[in-house]
C-alpha cells in the first residue's frame, strides 16, 4: 500500500512546490520503503508518492511513473488483482511493458481506453494521473472506498492525498473548520463524505472519478451498486455454489503478493470465512492474528483460537490491557487525522501492529454485516417498523409517562429470554431514543434512531449548532421500492461503510504499514449479494444465513453459531477506573470553557451520569474526548 499527494497551481507554483516534500514525509508510514517526486512548473503541477513494496519489489515499480513518452504520470494508491489479465490485453493491442507493476498496467489502460479504464480494474484503488495530452488531472477512487482520496480546491490551487495530515503541510491550506461538519461528526461519529471536517475539503467519493482543468474540479460515477427492484429466486444450494466460487476466487486474488501474508481473524463468522477459504488455496498454514480482553464480555479469543486451532492456521494473540489502550488513546489523534469515533480503532490499531511484526500484507472479514444483514441494528429495525403497525400513538405517549428506572426493572430479568434483535444493550440511552421517535413510522427515521450518536436536540444543546441533512438522506431515497432490509443495507454500503469500517481498517493498517486486503468487498461479490432475496440474509431473528451455510462447508457449528459480540472495547468501566483521571482532565469544565467546543455544564451532567453507574454514555463521552484530543493535535493555534 501507499501514499500519494499532489498539487495543481500556476499561481502558486513555487510556494506549492517547496511544500511537496514535507507533505510527501507525513505519509511515510503509508510507504516507508521508497518515495519518490514530480514537478513540471510549465504545467503548474506536483506529484509525490510513498511506497509500502508489495508487488514488484523492483525499482521497476517506483512512482511517479511516466508512460513511454513522459506525457502522463500517476501517482497510485492500492492493488488492482486483475492486472496481469489486462496487461495481457494490452500486449496484445501493442503495448509494452518495463516492469512486472500493476501501477504500469493501470497507467497503459488509461492510455488506451481513458476513464472507461476504470470499470475494468478489480481491487482496491485511489490513484491520480496527470494527463499531458489533455492538460488535466483524473483522479480515480475504487468502487466500494476501500482506499481514501481527499481533495482540497480553491479558486486559486487544487490539493490531493491519501490522509489529510498531508494536505495540512501545504502551506496554502487553510485548516478552517467547517461547523456543519462538528455536528454530522457528533451525530454519527463520524464526517459523512463527501464532506471533511475543513472547509473547501471533500473526500472523491466511491466509485467516481474527478476531472481537474483550469481550476475546475467535475465529478463523475464510474461505478454504483446495484438498484434492487426484483431480487432473483434461488435454489439455496446453487446459491451457495456460487457464492463459495466467486469468494474462493476473491480471496485467492488477494493472496498475490511478494511479501508476508497473514489475516486478521476475530473468531466471527466472516473473518472465519475468509481465513478457511484462504486455507484452501494456501499451500502453508496461513498466520492469523487476534486481540483478546481481559474483560469476559468483550473477549472472543477463545472462538479465534478454537477457529484457528481446527483450520490448523499458524496462530498469534495479544491481550488487550487498559495501559496498552492508553497508549494507543495518545495516537489516535495522529492515526485517525479527521474526528473519528468509533472506539473498535484501538483494537483495529492493536491487532494491525501484532500483525505487522510478522506479515506485510493481511485478509480481513470487512463488509459481510452490511451484505448480509449481519448488524443487530438492522434486525432491531426492521422488527421496529413491523411492530410499528401495530403500536397506537397512544402507547407511546403513555410509555413517555413511566420513569426509566421502573421499566428497567421489569425489562433486566427478561433480557436473556429475549431474541437478540430485542436485548438492548446501554438501556436508558436506547430507550430515550425510542421515545424520542416513538411517533415516527419511517422507515429513514427509524434507521437514524439506532445509528446515531447524538440526537438533534442533544446535538444543539453541546454546541448550539444543529444537525444538516447528508447523504444519508439521500441514499435512502434513492432506492424506495427495495425491502426495508435492502435499503438499510445499501445506505451503510454508500455511507457507513466507506467512512466509518474502511476508514477504521485502511488508517489502522497504515499507521503500521500493514496493507489490509477486504476479499468480501470484492464489486463481483457485492453485485451478487446484492440481488439475493432477503431470507437467504436474514432468517429466524438473525442475520447472515447465507455465510453460515457457506461457513458450516469448513467450520462445525458450534465453533460459531452465537449471539454477535462486536469489536468493541469495555471503555464504560475504564472511563469509571483506569481511565478516569484522563477522561476528566480533557472534558473539565475549565478547559471545555477554555477551548469553547462544547456547553461544559450538559457535558459535566453526562459524565456524572455516567460515573454513577447507571447509564453508560461510553460511545457519547468518546466522541467529546476524540474531538478535542483532534482540535489540540491539529488546531494547536485555534
Amino acid at each position: 500500500m501507499c501514499g500519494i499527494t499532489g498539487f495543481s497551481s500556476f499561481k502558486h507554483f513555487q510556494n506549492l512546490s517547496a511544500s511537496l516534500p514535507e507533505a510527501s514525509s507525513r505519509l511515510t508510514h503509508r510507504g516507508p520503503d521508497d518515495c519518490g517526486l514530480f514537478v513540471d512548473e510549465t504545467a503548474g503541477i506536483g506529484l509525490a508518492h510513498r511506497r509500502l513494496a508489495v508487488i514488484d519489489l523492483s525499482e521497476n515499480g517506483r512512482q511517479p511513473m511516466a508512460n513511454d513518452n513522459g506525457n502522463m504520470r500517476i501517482v497510485y494508491n492500492g492493488e488492482v488483482y486483475n492486472y496481469r489479465q489486462i496487461r495481457s490485453e494490452l500486449i496484445g493491442l501493442g503495448h509494452h511493458f518495463r516492469s512486472e507493476s500493476d501501477t504500469e498496467v493501470i497507467l497503459k489502460a488509461y492510455e488506451q481506453w481513458g476513464v472507461e479504464s476504470f470499470n475494468r480494474l478489480t481491487g482496491m484503488f485511489a490513484l491520480a494521473i496527470w494527463d499531458g495530452n489533455k492538460q488535466q488531472i483524473v483522479m480515480a477512487r475504487d468502487r466500494l472506498g476501500i482506499k481514501p482520496l481527499y481533495y482540497h480546491h480553491t479558486g486559486e490551487h487544487f490539493l490531493f492525498s491519501s490522509e489529510l495530515k498531508a494536505m495540512q503541510a501545504f502551506s496554502r491550506f487553510s485548516p478552517n473548520i467547517d461547523p456543519e461538519a462538528q455536528s454530522l461528526f457528533l451525530h454519527y461519529q463520524y464526517v459523512p463524505g463527501p464532506r471533511t471536517i475543513f472547509k473547501d475539503t471533500y473526500k472523491l467519493l466511491p466509485g467516481h472519478f474527478c476531472i481537474v482543468s483550469d481550476n475546475s474540479v467535475s465529478t463523475y460515477r464510474f461505478w454504483d451498486i446495484p438498484d434492487i427492484h426484483e431480487q432473483n429466486e434461488l435454489n439455496e444450494t446453487d446459491a451457495l455454489d456460487h457464492l463459495e466460487a466467486l469468494l474462493t476466487r476473491a480471496v485467492s486474488d488477494r493472496m498475490i503478493s511478494d511479501v508476508p501474508l497473514g489475516a486478521l481473524l476475530s473468531g466471527g463468522i466472516d473473518s472465519s470465512l475468509v481465513v478457511a477459504l484462504m486455507q484452501k488455496v494456501s499451500a502453508a498454514p496461513v498466520k492469523t492474528f487476534t486481540i483478546g480482553f481481559e474483560e469476559a464480555g468483550y473477549d472472543e479469543s477463545p472462538w479465534a483460537r478454537k477457529i484457528a486451532d481446527y483450520l490448523k492456521t499458524d496462530h498469534t494473540e495479544l491481550f488487550i490491557t487498559p495501559k496498552a489502550a492508553r497508549d494507543v488513546i495518545s495516537d489516535i489523534s495522529d492515526v485517525y487525522d479527521e474526528p473519528f469515533a468509533d472506539i473498535s480503532a484501538i483494537p483495529t490499531i492493536l491487532v494491525s501492529k501484532l500483525a505487522r511484526s510478522e506479515v506485510t500484507v493481511a485478509l480481513s472479514g470487512d463488509g459481510g454485516d452490511e451484505q448480509f444483514a449481519g448488524y443487530v441494528r438492522y434486525w432491531t429495525t426492521h422488527s421496529l417498523i413491523n411492530s410499528m403497525k401495530y403500536f397506537p400513538q397512544s402507547m407511546a405517549e403513555f410509555l413517555t409517562k413511566i420513569p426509566p428506572p421502573l421499566l428497567f426493572r421489569f425489562y433486566r430479568p427478561l433480557i436473556r429470554f429475549l431474541p437478540q434483535r430485542f436485548r438492548i444493550q446501554n438501556f436508558y440511552d436506547k430507550w430515550e431514543k425510542f421515545l424520542y421517535l416513538s411517533s415516527q413510522r419511517e422507515l429513514k427515521e427509524l434507521y437514524r434512531m439506532t445509528i446515531c450518536l447524538w440526537t438533534p436536540e442533544e446535538v444543539h444543546a453541546l454546541t448550539g449548532k444543529t444537525v444538516p441533512g447528508s447523504r444519508y438522506e439521500t441514499e435512502f431515497d434513492r432506492n424506495p421500492h427495495a425491502s426495508d432490509l435492502n435499503q438499510m443495507m445499501r445506505v451503510d454500503m454508500n455511507t457507513y461503510l466507506p467512512d466509518a469500517m474502511l476508514t477504521k481498517v485502511d488508517r489502522a493498517g497504515m499507521a503500521s504499514g500493514l496493507e489490509v486486503r477486504v476479499p468480501l468487498l470484492d464489486h463481483r461479490v457485492v453485485e451478487y449479494t446484492m440481488g439475493l432475496p432477503d431470507h437467504l440474509k436474514y432468517s429466524a431473528g438473525t442475520g447472515k444465513y447465507l455465510l453460515k451455510k457457506l461457513l458450516e462447508r469448513y467450520l462445525p457449528p458450534d465453533l460459531f453459531v452465537r449471539p454477535k459480540m462486536g469489536f468493541g472495547v469495555p471503555m464504560g468501566a475504564w472511563f469509571r477506573k483506569e481511565l478516569k483521571e484522563f477522561l476528566l482532565d480533557y472534558l473539565s469544565p475549565s478547559r471545555l470553557k477554555r477551548t469553547a467546543w462544547f456547553n461544559p455544564s450538559y457535558v459535566e451532567g453526562k459524565i456524572q451520569e455516567h460515573m454513577s453507574g447507571r447509564v453508560n454514555h461510553q460511545y457519547r463521552l468518546w466522541s467529546l474526548l476524540v474531538w478535542e484530543m483532534w482540535a489540540e493535535r491539529w488546531l494547536s493555534g485555534r
